[in-house]
């Protein structure tokens, strides 16, 4: 095996022997890896402070292509000490790496890396998590290739006369093809065009009206509901905090 420096982020971890782990890091150069830990639930260990979840950094490793990697150090660049403070966003957070690694199930898209961690930087910084779930969630069903029309009518393509959007459709309706879909917000039209093309690592403003940004997590959630198949528990969490909230 090759000594290799790679940047990645631990999406999960599992106890492995009796004191050491394997860390499933989504890497930028080769996508999720299995990683082995030695020894790093050692209270001794110089492995055990960044063998956890959400570790973002450099992972200087033994790579093996077709198996198991081995770590020998880790150059942390951020370890989202400020996300695992905070109940809600560490539900945000654990929501987030779950989406991922359902996608990378069916897409190899070299976007979901910095997709996800740009989100989660943003979200250290101080920005709504709920907001930067939302564009992760619009941004993943391009990869899932399931992704809503957004530019113009599901039916008919029309870009000037859009009246609202809807889940059953597909993305957005005009007046001419409106029949019995509910009338949204035209501010949420206007959302979800801008979260779905924005750029998160440039985002220096995120304060939407509460009432616009439920009506659209109400879209996301059915429209995932309808299309993508996927059933993520810890949806159900972030969805029990919405109502505490």
């Amino acid at each position: 095996m090759k000594i290799e420096s790679v940047e990645g982020i631990v999406l999960s971890e599992t106890n492995y022997s009796e004191s050491s782990k394997i860390l499933h890091v989504l890497t930028k150069q080769y996508g999720k890896i299995g990683i082995l830990s030695k020894g790093c639930r050692s209270l001794k260990s110089k492995l055990r402070g960044v063998s956890r979840k959400l570790i973002y950094g450099v992972f200087h490793i033994y790579y093996k292509e077709n198996g198991l990697s081995t770590l020998i150090g880790v150059d942390i660049k951020n370890s989202f000490r400020k996300v695992m403070m905070d109940l809600t966003k560490i539900g945000y957070a654990s929501y987030l790496t779950e989406l991922v690694d359902q996608v990378l199930k069916q897409s190899d898209d070299e976007t979901i890396y910095d997709t996800f961690v740009a989100a989660l930087l943003k979200m250290e910084e101080g920005f709504a998590p709920n907001i930067l779930t939302n564009i992760v969630e619009l941004k993943m069903l391009d990869c899932l290739g399931v992704r809503p029309m957004i530019d113009g009518c599901a039916y008919c393509g029309d870009e000037k006369h859009i009246v609202t959007l809807s889940s059953s459709a597909g993305g957005l309706v005009c007046m001419n093809c409106h029949s019995n879909e509910k009338i949204v917000d035209s501010k949420v039209i206007q959302l979800i065009r801008m979260l779905y093309y924005v750029d998160i690592a440039k985002i220096s403003k995120l304060n939407l009206p509460e009432s616009i940004v439920r009506e659209l997590d109400c879209f996301i959630d059915d429209y995932y509901d309808r299309y993508t198949g996927l059933y993520l528990k810890s949806k159900q969490f972030l969805r029990k905090l919405s109502k505490i909230g």
